[in-house]
């Protein structure tokens, strides 16, 4: 499920007591603060028989501020593969970094498993940042060497440092800021 709100104490507690209540179990989470918003993804387990009343109770969080998207999780029909590997990036902030990094991504078949990224002022200068790390799914079938070409002359045209690097642990990615 997703869940958005205008950030406050308390809400993770509505989501897990109605989770418990319905007992059910909190399996996964990424949850942020961004502009003054609450916003996760959550995966829980529950009975079958349970599920329809614990989704109509997440719906009613809505009164409290609190939207909630609920999607069913089936079982991946095959685990991912691919080379797990890292992309970091920081430069001058600049509208459409994401839209180049990601198209270049795509056009290769990687898959953006994960993506963190921050504006941030920088230390000497006072510049705006932008910094970000993605974990990529490369296929198995992909030039990694042409792909890491084609990240490279995007970081040169955007004046942006750019590391593309194997990712050895299946662990989600730290913040490196």
């Amino acid at each position: 499920m997703t869940v958005i709100g205008q950030d406050r104490p308390g809400l993770v507690e509505s989501v897990a007591d109605l989770v418990a209540s319905h007992g059910g179990n909190w399996l996964e989470s990424r949850m942020s603060r961004l502009g003054g918003q609450f916003a996760g993804i959550l995966r829980v387990e529950v009975e079958p028989e349970k599920e329809g009343d614990l989704v109509a109770n997440l719906k009613a969080l809505s009164s409290r501020g609190l939207t909630v998207v609920v999607h069913s999780d089936r079982p991946e029909a095959e685990p991912p593969v691919g080379h797990v590997r890292i992309l970091e990036l920081v430069g001058q902030d600049r509208p459409g970094i994401v839209r180049q990094i990601s198209h270049a991504l795509a056009t290769h078949g990687v898959n953006v498993e994960e993506l963190q990224s921050e504006c941030a002022s920088a230390a000497m200068t006072g510049e705006t940042l932008f910094k970000a790390q993605a974990k990529l799914r490369v296929p198995e079938s992909a030039d990694v060497e042409k792909i890491r070409q084609n990240l490279e002359k995007i970081a040169s045209d955007l004046i942006v440092d750019i590391s593309f690097a194997e990712f050895e642990a299946e662990e989600p990615i730290s913040k490196p800021y």
